[in-house]
């Protein structure tokens, strides 16, 4: 019986529930007890957070989850063995290339390429594609094949590829596998998965220049960006919303709508300048924070563009992060070798000074939490490359505040800042986000700073937080910073792409850095926790989201422009300017259209500009004391008196932000 029982696995499913399986069996073998349809769709299984090939045998007992099409893991996986496809694709019609790598990304997957002799263009595309059908209609299998160091050399210098070679220079003998698809062979760890039959629906999507390892002084390779999905809806589905991502494109509509500009050879490239009607936009997203912050006990703060280097070398993001930062401003006739150079650092983040600002006072623990808040810029040198509209720049401002409290007051001031965020994001329309839990990673403790039992509680305390707020939240493991866990909202727009927008972190590590104290009811000294927490997080990155979620259609509340009023001829500029006037005294923001154009083009420029309401008025407007009321994009006209459309909107207004 004791025989038995050492040949016996048990698996714990992700509901709860066990079932017991030989050693060795497969993850497809799991599949296929469960169901047959679950077996069908099956690409990949996670064996204790570990995504592997289905087909590999399973000796212990573990955590187990089949992963298909619907799991984020899944589509990684089908992307991976997407590359590799097209990867053979290419290699048959380009006799010679190179590869280099090749990972899944967000969305589909790329490989970068030394093509050699070739030139391959978007007009290539649909050939490539043809070919990747041709050959996942053979319907091979993905085979692991783990390989000795030394002949993964052999196999590369026999082909000739020295970027693979320089891959596995940095690898350990007995950690090396190639994966192999039919007459194809790559380097590879996994996972892949089962069979290239799987793959039904290629497109390649771009052509790209990249450097090796993203270094300007190696050679520049070709990068083809693709994706592919299991069933042909899918990608006419995906290829839909792509054409709808290209229309409410924020850099298109931001020039459309007059809200911001870049100019990347004066003023410097990422670097974005707001236009009157985007400033208008960030005020007031801005003043609305402000107020809610006000109503939860924050106090605003001001702090320097600047800060001295030792400042941030006291909070660790000097050198540490010094690649992301741009380089500092020295003091004239100091040694830029010397590691201890003093001079001034752009502020890449808020956090160090406002702990400067909390140390300013002595604190007991009755005057705990202490909320501070700003909405601070800061400035971190991407790579050119990376930059992208108003999504990644190099200076750009964040809805920052920091609370200092007790270890007890961590639970309460989670649910707090959780409200805060549910709040911002309903009066944005993002109805549909995820909570994602961060947490350490028990088996790599040393990679975070703290005491254990302090990371044993926030992590409790956040995850009583959440679910005391009824919010469905997913848990990822080793995702924590190393100064303390966080709490992430993964919002989806109206397109259906995933965006992580506000964020709340817990860290102990900079009180300890910057040696911060309160008194606690003993008369003795104690370390405050520090609550990171940004709803927006970027100003910049959160206004290009939702310029895409809405199509540039603001809500009236936040709209630039509320109101347009249209006087038909010159004879009515001053009733318009009449009723505009109430509108003002309710600040309620309008513009009257004086132009000596028609009043089909002051309508249509309205309705470009996405002006959410147009006021048309005449003589028979001006003689009743009226307005006709178009909405945008409706296209009817609804007459009533004046002060009843000005309480209406500004009720509206209210509502929307209470």
């Amino acid at each position: 019986m004791a025989e038995v029982d050492q040949q016996t696995i048990t698996l714990t499913l992700p509901d709860g529930s066990e079932r017991s399986y030989p050693a060795g069996t497969t993850g497809y073998d799991v599949a296929a007890s469960i169901g047959a349809g679950l077996a069908r769709a099956a690409l990949a299984i996670k064996v204790d957070g570990e995504v592997r090939d289905l087909n590999r045998p399973i000796e212990e007992d573990a955590d187990i989850a089949i992963l298909t099409w619907d799991d984020k893991e899944g589509k990684e996986t089908f992307w991976h063995s997407s590359a590799h496809l097209m990867a053979e694709a290419l290699e048959e019609l380009y006799p010679g290339v190179k590869f280099t790598i090749g990972p899944p990304i967000d969305q589909g997957f790329y490989y970068d390429i030394d093509p050699g002799e070739h030139q391959i263009s978007s007009d290539d595309f649909s050939e490539i594609e043809d070919k990747m059908l041709e050959l996942a209609r053979r319907d091979v299998e993905y085979e692991r094949r783990n390989v000795s160091k030394d002949d993964a050399v052999s196999y590369y210098k026999d082909i000739g590829n020295e970027y693979k070679l320089e891959l596995i220079e940095g690898l350990d003998d007995g950690d090396i596998s190639f994966y192999e698809q039919g007459n194809f062979t790559d380097l590879c760890r996994g996972p892949h998965i089962p069979s290239t039959g799987d793959i039904k629906a290629p497109k390649l999507l771009s052509v790209a220049g990249a450097y090796w390892r993203g270094d300007e002084s190696n050679k520049q390779l070709t990068r083809i960006y693709g994706i592919t999905f299991p069933k042909q809806k899918l990608l006419e589905e995906f290829l839909e919303r792509r054409r709808l991502a290209k229309e409410r494109d924020h850099r298109k509509l931001g020039k459309e709508l007059n809200l911001f500009t870049f100019n990347a050879e004066k003023v410097g490239p990422g670097l974005p300048m707001w236009l009157p009607k985007g400033a208008q936009l960030r005020e007031t997203l801005e003043n609305f924070l402000k107020q809610e912050q006000l109503k939860a006990g924050y106090e605003p703060v001001v702090t320097p563009h600047i800060g001295r280097l030792d400042l941030y070398r006291t909070s660790g993001h000097y050198p540490y992060y010094k690649e992301s930062q741009f380089p500092p401003m020295l003091f004239e006739g100091e040694d830029t070798e010397d590691e201890e150079e003093d001079g001034y650092l752009l502020k890449p983040m808020n956090c160090p000074h406002h702990t400067q600002i909390y140390d300013h006072d002595m604190h007991s623990y009755r005057d705990l939490p202490v909320r501070l808040a700003e909405f601070g810029t800061v400035y971190r040198f991407e790579q050119s490359g990376e930059l992208g509209g108003l999504t990644r720049v190099r200076g750009f401002t964040q809805d920052d505040a920091h609370i200092f409290c007790t270890p007890d007051q961590v639970k309460g001031e989670f649910k707090n800042v959780i409200d805060l965020t549910l709040k911002v994001l309903s009066a944005l329309s993002f109805d549909d986000f995820e909570a994602q839990i961060s947490l350490r990673d028990p088996e790599k403790k040393d990679k975070y700073v703290g005491d254990n039992a302090l990371w044993d509680q926030a992590e409790q305390a956040i995850r009583e937080a959440v679910a005391e707020k009824g919010l469905e939240a997913r848990e990822e493991t080793g995702e924590a910073a190393f100064y303390g866990p966080k709490l992430d909202f993964m919002v989806a727009d109206a397109l259906g792409r995933e965006w992580q927008l506000g964020t709340i972190q817990v860290d102990y590590n900079l009180p300890e850095r910057f040696d911060l104290t309160y008194i606690d009811e003993n008369d003795e000294k104690q370390r405050p926790v520090m609550i990171h927490r940004a709803p927006f997080g970027s100003l910049e990155r959160f206004i290009g989201v939702l310029i895409e979620h809405c199509g540039g259609n603001f809500p009236t509340w936040l709209a630039p422009v509320q109101v347009q009023v249209i006087p038909v001829s010159d004879d009515f500029n001053d009733y318009a300017e009449s009723v505009a006037s109430k509108l003002r005294a309710e600040d309620i923001r309008v513009k009257v259209d004086e132009k000596d154009e028609t009043v089909g083009y002051k309508i249509r420029q309205a309705e470009t500009s996405k002006v959410p309401y147009m006021l048309v008025v005449g003589a028979r407007e001006e003689e009743a004391g009226t307005v006709a009321v178009r909405a945008h994009g409706s296209g009817e006209q609804d007459v009533v008196p004046a002060d009843d459309f000005v309480q209406q909107i500004t009720a509206e207004v209210e509502d929307a932000i209470g």
